[in-house]
Parts: C-alpha cells; structure tokens; sequence
C-alpha cells in the first residue's frame, strides 16, 4: 500500500519552513528598523495604538518584531526540524502552528483594514493546520499492524468460520481475536476493486453512497460445512461495506447461523448494516456486535442479542 503520510510530512515540512522563514526574515527587519521603513508597515504604526500598553510596546516595531521571530518563527522551524527527524512531535506542532499563524492574522484583520497579504496568510495558516491534522491520522493509521502469525488458536475449530472484510486493518484485527477466541477458520475477502490508499477511500465512498455490491475474488470455502459463521464488515457511508454486500449476496441460502461484528468510526451502532445481511442471507435476527474505532483506538462496544 502507498503511504499517505510520506507526502502529508513533506507538504507539512513545506509549510513549516515557508512559514517559518518569512517571519524569521520579517522580524529581522523590523528589529534591524524598528520604524518599519523598511518594510512600508510605517504607516500602520498608528493602528496599533487601539491595543492595551501601545504607549510602551507599539511607539515602533521592535516588539512586534521580537513577537514575530518567537510565535511564528523559532515556532515553526522547530517543527520543521522536528519533522526533518521524524518525530510525531512535528506533526502535532506543524498543526497547532498552523493554528497559530490564523490567530496572529486574526488580530491584523481587528488591527488594519482587509488586505491581501493578511488574507493570504490566513488561508495559509488554514492549510498547514488541516496538514498537520491529516499527518497526524496517517501517521496513526499507517503505524497500525495486525498479523495472522500472532493469533495461535486460528482453525482449531473447524465447524466454525470468521470472514471479513478489511481496508485498513481494523475490522480485520476485530475478526482475528474473535475467531481465535473461539478457535474458528478465518477468511479474508480480496475486493476486484481498488480499495487502498487515498484513491481506494474515495473510490470506496463511491461504491458506500449508492450502496452497489463490489465484486471480492472466490473465497474457495464450501460455506455448507460451518455450523456457524461470524461475519465482520466495516462501515461505508453509514451502510454495510460493498465487498461484505456481494459476499453475502453470493452466500445466500448456504450459512446456517451467523453473527455480525460493525466496525466504524461514529459511535452510532449500525444496527441496519446487520438487518441488510440478514436479509442477503436470508436469516432473521442474528446476534450482532458494533464497534467504534478511530485510528486503530477501540473507544466503544455495543451488543445486539
């Protein structure tokens, strides 16, 4: 699977250092001239005076450039170093400093009439911050692991079964604990579509919004001969996943006891994701289990008898 975050650190690393120098380099010349000559911000010296101690901080530039270098600048170089070595310090800071630079705008459009400069600079500010947030989650995502090697107790049972469906892995580590607990065959189903990385989410959506059926590879089991079956299938647009759909409409008639395993990132239950495949497989009231699970944080369970 292609990274994500990969190219979310190089494009927070971008804004932290365009940032970053452009306010080293403005605070420098307004402590270098504190008139703010320099810079033809002289001008707008005089609205400063509306803000609280202006007789003794706002008579020059040179707090306001000292303000500058620290808020804005060591700031976000700090993080931009951070980001350079790696350390998931940097994307949280790269975010927060993102933040930042909107509130130090914010106070320019109280201080001085609207400008391009100021604008500009608050939807950078706007673009790092949503950067850093999504460096964050796909730092998360891409750190979460799950293994069949770690679950000993697989296929101990062979009257039982556990199929799944599972993009990020999520749903997938759900349904290897469950069916080692319970010693089951475990069976993962392959999409015929692209489901991975940034493309694969929206493709997903796609499929998730018109609730269409997504054609999976032959599992090769002979459903018949499990005496019980736990399906476990993500959420997609608040509906049953589109692989776990075709799975079940294929399989319709050949399972005999089921169960349901939801996972997904809201805390609403989905208990219409079960009813759907109780339908497709032509069961009636088949226990069901939901899940809320945000970046691999399992954070909520509840049960359906």
């Amino acid at each position: 699977m292609s990274s994500r975050y990969a190219p979310t650190r190089k494009a927070l690393l971008f804004w932290t250092l365009f940032i970053g120098v452009g306010a080293v380099g403005g605070a420098l010349c307004m402590l270098l001239d504190p008139s703010g000559h320099t810079l033809g911000m002289d001008a707008k010296l005089p609205y400063f005076q509306v803000l609280p101690l202006a007789d003794v901080l706002f008579q020059d530039f040179t707090f306001s450039g000292w303000a500058l270098l620290v808020v804005n600048g060591l700031t976000n170089l700090t993080a931009a170093l951070l980001l350079l070595r790696r350390t998931p310090l940097g994307d949280i800071l790269g975010g927060v400093f993102g933040v930042t630079l909107m509130l130090w705008i914010g106070i320019q459009f109280y201080l001085f009439p609207l400008n391009f400069m100021s604008t500009a600079y608050f939807v950078f500010g706007l673009i790092q911050a949503a950067t850093g947030n999504m460096a964050w989650v796909f730092r998360r995502q891409e750190s979460f692991h799950v293994s069949e090697a770690d679950y000993p107790n697989l296929g101990k049972d062979p009257k039982r079964l556990v199929v799944c469906f599972s993009r990020m892995g999520y749903t997938k580590r759900v349904a290897l604990e469950e069916a080692n607990r319970t010693g089951a065959c475990f069976c993962q189903l392959r999409a015929r579509e692209r489901t991975a990385g940034t493309l694969g989410f929206w493709w997903c959506g796609r499929f998730g919004m018109h609730r269409w059926a997504m054609p999976v590879e032959d599992t090769g089991l002979d459903l018949r001969q499990f005496d019980h079956v736990t399906l476990c299938s993500p959420i997609w647009v608040f509906q049953l996943s589109a692989p776990m759909r075709s799975f079940c409409e294929s399989a319709r008639g050949q399972i005999r006891e089921a169960d349901y395993l939801l996972v997904h990132h809201q805390k609403f239950p989905y208990w219409n994701a079960a009813d759907e495949m109780d339908r497709l497989l032509d069961l009636a009231h088949s226990p069901a289990v939901s899940l809320c699970c945000r970046e691999g944080r399992y954070l909520s369970r509840q049960e359906r008898a």
